[in-house]
């Protein structure tokens, strides 16, 4: 079965950096999309960033310039480079992939187990 495994999470002081990373564990399915969301206590789950095939890039409101999403070169990884982080970041995030089997002819929705990103003040 098919898995999405992030890292990268942890504690910071603000106005620091973490590197989020999220791998799709097989490579048989052909990924549409990669996005991180987050969701911080008390609040709805929101975008935080999405890279699509064409390496398109769409980011959450006042995120861009801060954070920024990539894919490595085999494409099954994705990145969140985050600076200057501030103590509202703080939240799980989670990784989706958009996949499609072309061997089941299905489009496939999975997310990661997510990882804490705590900023202190």
């Amino acid at each position: 079965q098919v898995q999405v495994v992030e890292s990268g999470g942890g504690l910071v002081q603000a106005g620091g950096s973490l590197r989020l990373s999220c791998v799709v564990s097989e490579s048989r399915f052909t990924i549409n999309a990669m996005g991180w969301y987050r969701q911080a206590p008390g609040k709805q789950r929101e975008l935080v960033a999405r890279i699509n095939r064409g390496s398109r890039t769409t980011y959450g409101d006042s995120l861009e310039g801060r954070f920024t999403i990539s894919r490595a070169s085999a494409e099954n990884t994705a990145f969140l480079q985050m600076n200057s982080l501030k103590p509202d970041d703080t939240a799980v995030y989670s990784c989706r992939a958009d996949l499609f089997d072309d061997h089941d002819n299905r489009y496939l929705e999975v997310w990661g187990q997510g990882t804490l990103v705590t900023v202190s003040s």
